[in-house]
């Protein structure tokens, strides 16, 4: 998706006249105040699949790539009258949201605003964030219904003023409309659609935005970004790593060059084994499917395999993975014992950027020191 200009996103010759005061009267009538014009725009290094603005008196403006725009007005204040029918008012503070992306999990949490989450289309055997399953085996958080199929009755029931969305909610837009006739907002955060690692981590700003929780947010970036910096800065092993996983028809699913995750296992110390999309069976915006045959031929010399255990159901040893396909038995990596797995909730783990980065770094320089979020297969 091509990033968003700050002003063709904003608007802001439309909204300027019309993003008074936000008043901090509680009254139906707005109360005089300055009018604020353009807002502040918050600094974003990495992210640019939304932009964030501030105003006077903490309304915050929300643009993103998707074309959404959501004006988060805090407590006690009022939105400003004569809106454009496409911004939506959030009001602080929050609870009873309905939070159905896995990936923002760990940045609510990270932020500490789990106490705001009321409903989740995660049970608690898949939560990716222990304080997250507590909450759902204690019955603070409910399961209400995976994104395809949310319990509409429960939502209402809560009082749910807000869902937040990953861009799964784009196929099935009945779902949308019917949360937003129910008087839910809808946020389709698009943290996978962000080229640059960090882009993803950034998200945790607007997280922080919404959640009334910025300061925690910009602490959180600051620090993962650094340690980040600092993993990255130990330079190349000079050892390729191929990163897949076999499908139900066979075929190697590799991540795309220049993925996020890509990022991450080059951040390590690594050279990703990619593989162009021209003669591949199958291709996605983050994915590149070939045939085993020419995975072989593109992989069979990597000096490390990461076994990507995110989307099928893992391989716990090295005889499990040559029982996908014969032809791996013969790739360097396994005869030489190089091949590790991931953690399956690897992807939802964006705050621990920096140890899997460290993790990747262990096992590609077989270092030897304890990792947490990959394993070596025997």
């Amino acid at each position: 998706m091509t990033p968003i200009s700050r002003r063709s996103a904003l608007g802001l010759g439309l909204l300027s006249p019309l993003l008074a005061a936000c008043s901090s009267d509680g009254g139906g009538e707005q109360a005089e105040g300055p009018r604020l014009g353009r807002g502040t725009p918050v600094a974003l290094s990495h992210a640019t699949q939304f932009t964030l603005d501030a105003y006077e008196d903490g309304c915050r403006l929300a643009s993103l790539a998707s074309g959404d725009r959501l004006l988060v007005v805090p407590e006690g204040a009022e939105p400003p009258a004569g809106l454009p029918a496409d911004v939506t008012v959030v009001r602080q503070p929050l609870a009873n949201v309905y939070l159905v992306s896995t990936g923002m999990i760990c940045l609510v949490d990270a932020i500490g605003a789990l106490d705001a989450v009321g409903v989740s289309s995660v049970r608690a055997e898949d939560s990716p964030v222990p304080a997250f399953t507590e909450r759902l085996e204690d019955g603070t958080i409910t399961y209400g219904g995976l994104y395809r199929e949310p319990d509409y009755e429960l939502i209402t029931a809560t009082g749910c003023p807000l869902a937040i969305e990953n861009t799964n909610i784009d196929h099935v837009p009945e779902v949308r409309t019917k949360l937003e006739e129910l008087g839910v907002t809808v946020l389709m955060e698009q943290s996978s659609r962000e080229e640059d690692m960090l882009g993803r981590l950034e998200w945790i700003k607007l997280m922080g935005a919404v959640f009334g929780r910025e300061d925690e947010a910009a602490a959180v970036f600051d620090e993962v970004a650094a340690r980040v910096e600092e993993a990255a800065a130990e330079g190349s092993l000079g050892r390729t790593v191929a990163f897949f996983y076999i499908n139900e028809d066979g075929a190697a699913v590799t991540r795309r060059a220049g993925d996020y995750f890509c990022q991450m296992i080059e951040a390590a110390g690594g050279a990703y084994v990619s593989f162009a999309e021209e003669g591949a069976a199958d291709a996605s915006p983050t994915t590149v499917t070939v045939e085993m045959e020419r995975f072989y031929e593109g992989a069979r010399d990597a000096d490390v395999i990461i076994y990507n255990g995110t989307i099928d159901d893992g391989v716990t040893s090295l005889s499990e993975l040559v029982e996908k396909n014969a032809l791996l038995a013969d790739f360097r990596a396994v005869r030489e014992g190089n091949v590790w797995a991931c953690d399956s909730n690897l992807y939802q783990q964006i705050t621990s950027m920096a140890g899997i980065i460290f993790d990747l770094r262990a096992a590609i320089g077989d270092t030897g020191e304890p990792t947490t979020f990959v394993w070596r297969l025997d």
